[in-house]
């Protein structure tokens, strides 16, 4: 239903301000609702039919004067009458009624509760340790995100159908676990805020760089995570993680405008107009990774952060500061050792020491995860490049380029490829 109101949304012109708010107003209504009923599968249901009439209506009659409360009362209104529909249909009507608050079966006139910020709550619960991994993100990017169940389908690269299926899947997990609407208790709250961490800079990486599909960019991913990270940086300021998440998510998106070519092609960072970038971005996560370090231990977001912020400050590709990125890429995988900080300290290493040597910690790669991903025939290629081996460095951008799930990057590393011949 939710997808089939945002096709309809676009026929009938419904602007990107009011997608946007809608998206900002989604998790306020869950929260209230959750709040009220404690009935979070039900309450999610009904803010997506809410969020549907919103999309349906809007268009026609324009954004109500309290978009929040009109949202508010539809959702309720929907809740009601998904109670009633399923207490009858079991033939229990008279027994839920009975032993159901009256007030809680009763629409909230527009705007008769003051708003709450309960995305804390909401990413914790969508984050329960109860739900595997691709489901917690897959909730969270849906109830949290306000994503569609189409939009969710599509960063995963799965049919709306099965998306739908791996939703219903999840929220009747979380009802059988007894999941609460409530912050876990203190010796819980670090892990869950791992997931949900994560979870954030997943959704950020696919609107980055997305897996696959004609578009490089996914503009609706990333402004979506960075708003929400902004929320909870807000909620909680003293996390060096969360800070150091949100400085990397700037920065980053700081060079959005000048990653993609008049073609659609992907420009690398070394090619990019670095005039164009966001200096307001980049002087925000600056300063927040600056803070964050000097506050509290270093983590691995804060240290992504800090690499990003060496790019991001040199004037030049050619006066980057390579060996402070290398000992940096030293430090994450101390922290969190995996194959992607191994392979981005591949070219670090590279561009201090020589190709030779990048080549050599490259090879450690050839056998696990990366096996067979084309960022690492990418980079091996980029290596063999500066080394002089053009046929070699040829023949690798074009094995980067058949592994490759995006158009962009495709077209990117076959050109590569073609400078090389």
């Amino acid at each position: 239903m939710a997808a089939d109101g945002v096709e309809r949304s676009r026929a009938l012109s419904l602007d990107e301000a009011a997608v946007d708010l809608l998206r900002r107003l989604a998790p306020q209504v869950l929260g209230a609702l959750v709040r009220r009923h404690g009935d979070f599968a039900q309450a999610e249901d009904a803010v997506q039919d809410a969020l549907v009439a919103a999309v349906e209506t809007w268009p026609r009659e324009g954004v109500p004067e309290h978009p929040a409360g009109w949202l508010h009362t539809v959702a309720s209104r929907r809740y009601i009458d998904q109670v009633r529909t399923e207490a009858a249909r079991a033939r229990r009507e008279r027994t839920v009624l009975d032993t159901t608050p009256r007030d809680a079966l009763v629409a909230p006139p527009p705007d008769a509760e003051r708003p709450r910020d309960d995305l804390l709550e909401l990413f914790l619960l969508c984050c329960h340790p109860a739900l595997p991994a691709p489901a917690q993100l897959a909730l969270t990017l849906r109830a949290v995100g306000g994503l569609t169940t189409a939009e969710v389908a599509a960063a995963f690269l799965l049919p709306e159908k099965t998306m739908g299926q791996r939703i219903f899947r999840a929220k009747q997990r979380l009802r059988e676990a007894g999941a609460r609407f409530v912050l876990p208790p203190a010796a819980e709250r670090g892990s869950r805020l791992a997931v949900v961490r994560q979870v954030l800079y997943l959704m950020f990486n696919e609107g980055y760089t997305a897996s696959s599909g004609p578009e490089l960019l996914r503009p609706d991913l990333t402004r979506q995570s960075l708003r929400l990270t902004r929320r909870l940086h807000e909620r909680l300021p003293d996390d060096g993680e969360t800070t150091g998440l949100l400085a990397l998510m700037l920065l980053t998106e700081a060079r959005a405008a000048t990653r993609v070519g008049p073609d659609g092609e992907l420009v690398p960072l070394a090619e990019q107009d670095r005039r164009r970038w966001d200096r307001a971005a980049v002087a925000e996560g600056c300063a927040l990774v600056t803070h964050s370090l000097s506050t509290s231990p270093p983590g691995p977001y804060q240290v992504q952060a800090a690499i990003a912020a060496v790019h991001a400050e040199a004037p030049s590709a050619e006066a980057t500061d390579w060996p402070q990125v290398l000992a940096l890429y030293e430090l994450l995988e101390r922290l969190a050792p995996n194959p992607v900080a191994t392979l981005n300290r591949a070219v670090a290493v590279g561009m201090v020491h020589g190709p030779a040597a990048g080549l050599a910690l490259l090879a450690g790669l050839e056998s696990g995860l990366l096996a067979g991903h084309h960022r690492r025939h990418a980079v091996k290629a980029h290596l063999l490049e500066l080394a002089g081996d053009r046929a070699a460095a040829a023949a690798t951008w074009r094995q980067a380029a058949d592994l490759a799930g995006s158009e962009p990057e495709r077209r990117h590393l076959l050109r590569r490829a073609a400078r090389c011949e």
